[in-house]
């Protein structure tokens, strides 16, 4: 395990396995911050360092193969943007596989924008959605291999010092060739982040990951999560309510009401017709991360979309649980989208 995760000189550096030990206090209750796609997540303080580490601690139930998961680490450890949370360290002692990452210190996005931790002014917002975007274009078509992150969603999306937004938690992304396309077969991600072809299909893409931002960008806006349950336990899928809106031209009532019209409103329109664009049904509809960036830093135009949202009408039985492993029916037709 050892001599597959040499990073070299450059890369993430070894640590022992009693320095995380001890920079989490034991790995403390107190010290985790959640619970990861593969285990525990706890914040730690590297004495010798002075610098505040993130350490998730892969769980010794996980399914995945010490090779194949080693071959992956590797890779994650090559890929550098300003946009993604940098993976530091690894550890395997003890029969721990430990990854160390860079802090962030305002936490993910979604505690923001949900949890009230702080309120986001649209500013801020507007420069978190572009840097989210910019991490898309760099995993999509600027590294040497085409990579689908597999799980764009809001808690994903970390936040530094400055609020600059840092795509984290590659658990389960899969790297092909830009010219082999980038269809994976293995269904993974997040209800109500997940495009309709994914759920019936179970093939995963980069344009599934556009379809992801697509949610990530209408939370950002609207301040609510992409499923809500109203009246009667009716669903509500954010990316549907918003079009009903876009519709009738009345975009504006979606805005969050805590930003109290302190905000842009070309950004607003120009942000939520985007998201509505990158969640299209139709995937071959979407746009690339390329196109998100030229519109929203407006080097392009708004697209003009259907005045009614399009629903794709198949359907899926037996489905794999993305939650307990178990077989789920999964309608991904007008039910599906509506909640019935």
């Amino acid at each position: 395990m050892n001599h597959e995760l040499e990073m070299g000189a450059t890369g993430p550096r070894k640590f022992p396995y009693l320095e995380l030990a001890r920079a989490t206090g034991g790995f403390a209750e107190k010290e985790k911050l959640g619970e990861g796609s593969f285990g525990g997540v706890y914040k730690g303080f590297l004495k010798d360092l002075r610098t505040y580490v993130v350490v998730k601690r892969v769980s010794k139930t996980s399914q995945q193969g010490i090779k194949e998961y080693a071959s992956e680490v590797r890779i994650i450890s090559r890929l550098r943007h300003r946009n993604l949370v940098q993976l530091t360290g690894w550890c395997h002692e003890k029969g721990e596989l430990l990854l160390v990452y860079e802090y962030m210190e305002n936490g993910s996005l979604d505690s923001h924008l949900f949890n009230a931790k702080s309120l986001l002014t649209w500013g801020t917002r507007y420069q978190i959605a572009i840097g989210l975007a910019y991490a898309l274009l760099y995993l999509h078509e600027e590294w040497e291999q085409c990579v689908s992150h597999r799980d764009i969603k809001s808690s994903n999306v970390m936040l530094d010092s400055n609020f600059n937004a840092k795509l984290g938690d590659f658990g389960i992304p899969k790297f092909v060739d830009h010219d082999k396309g980038s269809q994976i077969t293995s269904l993974a991600g997040t209800l109500g982040y997940m495009a309709p072809e994914c759920v019936t299909t179970g093939r995963t893409n980069k344009e599934s990951d556009v379809f992801g931002f697509g949610v990530v960008a209408l939370e950002i806006v609207c301040g609510r999560k992409s499923i809500n349950y109203k009246v009667q336990e009716k669903l509500i899928w954010l990316p549907e309510w918003v079009w009903e809106l876009y519709g009738t031209q009345t975009l504006l009532e979606a805005v969050d009401l805590r930003l109290r019209s302190e905000f842009d409103e070309d950004e607003v329109k120009r942000l939520m017709i985007v998201g509505l664009w990158c969640v299209h049904p139709n995937s071959q509809l979407r746009p690339s991360m390329r196109q998100v960036i030229q519109v929203l830093n407006s080097k392009a135009l708004l697209p003009i979309l259907p005045s009614k949202m399009l629903v794709p009408s198949y359907f899926i039985t037996e489905t794999p649980s993305l939650f307990d492993g178990s077989n789920v029916n999964l309608l991904a037709s007008s039910s599906y989208l509506h909640g019935h």
